[in-house]
């Protein structure tokens, strides 16, 4: 059924795609914000548990919003971003489950134990992001995917009387390729991978 992709294809998920923190002025359509979720909600996790819940950020009112949460050296790429994405997880997520993965009695899992639920919701919604990077590139997107904020805030700013809890954010849109950085180095396969 699968086959490898292309070189093209390749280079515009890794090889070649970029960390963005400049934009154009390019506003990203509704009906792409709609078909990028559809891909991202495809990405396995465990228990088909879909921890990830996700604030795309489009409008001035918005980022506005968003500012104060915001570490310094962070605002000047968010508030020209097209879209500010807010990667968060839903702490009972686990309510979902009796839907999403009927095999199972998988709500017990985590009601049972709040560690296990909020270790589950991390890890997963951390893959559903990674899931959205992907996603948006395959779609003609960039991104720029960041820490540098106060959870705190965001979470009272955005989710005060929800279940939501922040993770992490990723700025979308079409990036100013005049202004990528260069690549930074990786590590080498032997320093970071072992087969066993």
């Amino acid at each position: 059924m699968t086959t490898q992709l292309d070189n093209a294809a390749l280079a515009q998920l890794f090889t070649q795609a970029h960390t963005h923190t400049s934009w154009q002025d390019r506003i990203i359509p509704k009906e792409l914000l709609l078909q990028l979720y559809d891909l991202v909600k495809l990405g396995p996790t465990s228990a088909n548990c879909s921890p990830a819940r996700f604030v795309f950020i489009s409008s001035d009112e918005g980022r506005e919003k968003l500012k104060p949460a915001l570490s310094k050296g962070n605002v000047e790429q968010t508030m020209s971003a097209p879209c500010t994405v807010i990667v968060a997880y839903d702490s009972e997520f686990y309510e979902q489950l009796p839907t999403l993965f009927p095999y199972a009695d998988a709500r017990s899992w985590f009601t049972s134990s709040p560690d296990a639920a909020y270790e589950t919701a991390m890890r997963n919604s951390s893959l559903q992001g990674a899931y959205l990077i992907s996603a948006a590139r395959a779609l003609g997107l960039d991104t720029g995917a960041m820490s540098g904020f106060n959870p705190e805030l965001l979470n009272q700013t955005f989710f005060e009387n929800s279940t939501w809890k922040v993770n992490f954010l990723i700025n979308l849109g079409y990036g100013d390729g005049s202004k990528v950085h260069k690549r930074l180095p990786r590590l080498a396969f032997d320093d970071a991978c072992e087969i066993v």
